[in-house]
């Protein structure tokens, strides 16, 4: 199975301009493509901005909703899958929700976000319920992708226990959390045995500081690539031969004695 090239685009688009955000999406969905990428992987609440206010409800739009359409005529466009961040209207409630498209269009994926962050998410979303969203890429049953936030490691060790290879974390990380991006992605990816690709928005943003610093990071701990404090498309390989052999030489999950353990930590 050849490796999966993986395209990151740290940007935070601009702020209450979907049209716009579209636009650089398929930009670097054609930069990636040119590349040999065939997944790209945007921020969080990309398609709209973070810092948006009392304009959510506003922005907000079903998970089929033209956001999703237009994403889906960028990854038909240019043959790849693409995962975008937006704000989910469901009724009344408002998730702050992931969406991952197929390079045939095919809506694979929607995860709403389950633990959210400080008061601006607390105010304008409702937390999710479902924690381990899976999807196939490339049509194999081999190569899972997750998404979720990886600021609970619960939930990252569920997701390697449904057998994910590869979890797409969408984030709006800020000052002055950079070290989760620097040091906490790279043990979450050894220490439950997956590939992180880890996505973050950029520079100011109303009362907000993002510190860029998206990477891939391996199983083994180390990372494939990274990018610097700017707006930026970094590549990076998911490599499944690498990834079998780590898991094999590794005792971390099989060693677990959850039965009995861990009863205290539920």
């Amino acid at each position: 199975m050849p490796p999966l090239r993986t395209a990151l685009l740290q940007s935070s688009g601009r702020p209450g301009a979907v049209e716009a955000n579209l636009k650089t999406l398929d930009e670097a969905a054609a930069r990636a493509a040119a590349a040999g990428a065939r997944l790209l992987v945007a921020p969080e609440l990309f398609l709209t901005g973070y810092a948006i206010g009392d304009a959510v409800p506003e922005l907000a739009e079903p998970a089929d909703g033209p956001g999703a359409r237009a994403a889906a005529e960028i990854a038909v466009r240019h043959g790849l899958a693409v995962l975008y961040g937006y704000p989910e209207r469901d009724g009344e409630r408002i998730f702050n929700s992931s969406r991952l498209i197929g390079p045939d269009g095919t809506r694979l994926a929607n995860y709403r976000k389950t633990h959210l962050f400080g008061c601006f998410e607390q105010e304008w979303f409702t937390p999710g319920e479902e924690t381990v969203v899976q999807a196939e890429l490339d049509g194999n049953p081999d190569r899972p992708a997750d998404l979720l936030r990886r600021r609970v490691p619960e939930n990252v060790r569920a997701h390697a226990l449904a057998g994910t290879d590869l979890l797409l974390v969408p984030t709006a990380q800020m000052h002055p959390f950079q070290f989760v991006a620097e040091s906490v992605v790279p043990v979450r990816a050894f220490e439950s045995q997956m590939y992180v690709a880890y996505v973050n928005r950029t520079g100011p943003e109303g009362e907000f500081e993002f510190v860029g610093l998206s990477c891939l990071a391996g199983p083994d701990g180390t990372v494939r690539t990274r990018a610097g404090r700017g707006e930026e498309l970094v590549i990076g390989e998911v490599d499944p031969e690498f990834l079998a052999a780590s898991r094999a030489a590794n005792p971390y999950l099989h060693d677990r004695r959850p039965g009995a353990l861990y009863g205290s930590l539920a």
